[in-house]
């Protein structure tokens, strides 16, 4: 696999979140494929106790296997009247497989007389990157403040979007244009820091 620099592989099989993270790539003309284009790339067990450490081993471990420059981004919501969680458990708040409603139903229903003025969240995203040899050579985290309703509201992002609103905005990520969310969002803050650390590293 061609090692440049310019071409990436994100350590990620989820179609919207590579989805997003390409569209805030893109315009800095670094090319990324995900690990779904490439065949024989084992699964990544998300066993660390932070985002960090998840996003550190699924770069490393794609990165090697590829031999190519990989990626690892893994995000989360985290919710004070719940002790952090979900936490890196995230994705699977409701279990090992499962779904965006499935996650959002427990979340709501642990929350279940909790006043607004308690439901403070965050979301976080943490991003490393590794070289060929699996070598991380650069992290970044970011936040992204908000509180979670008890309603869903709008039909855009993904995961917890609907119940996490930007009190700034008076709206959920669910509600606001994926324009906007590209702005704002947890993701989108780390790959603001990230991307031109990213750049300067490959120009160095």
């Amino acid at each position: 696999m061609n090692d440049s620099p310019r071409q990436l592989v994100l350590a990620s099989r989820n179609a919207k979140k590579i989805a997003e993270m390409r569209d805030l790539l893109d315009p800095h003309g670094i090319a990324v494929t995900s690990v779904a284009d490439h065949d024989g790339v084992p699964e990544v067990v998300e066993d660390g106790d932070t985002f960090a450490a998840n996003a550190a081993k699924k770069a490393a471990e794609v990165a090697r296997h590829l031999g190519a420059w990989a990626i690892g981004e893994d995000s989360g919501l985290s919710v004070a009247a719940l002790g952090g969680r979900p936490g890196v458990y995230s994705a699977r708040f409701a279990g090992e497989d499962a779904t965006d409603d499935a996650n959002n139903a427990k979340l709501v229903a642990e929350l279940e007389g909790v006043p607004d003025t308690k439901r403070a969240a965050h979301y976080t995203c943490h991003v490393a990157l590794a070289d060929p040899q699996g070598e991380i050579v650069l992290t970044v985290e970011a936040r992204c403040r908000g509180r979670i309703v008890s309603e869903p509201r709008g039909g855009n992002g993904f995961g917890y979007d609907p119940y996490f609103l930007l009190p700034e905005w008076g709206k959920t990520f669910g509600e606001l244009s994926p324009l906007v969310k590209r702005c704002l969002s947890h993701r989108a803050r780390a790959f603001g820091r990230f991307v031109p650390q990213l750049v300067r590293l490959f120009r160095s």
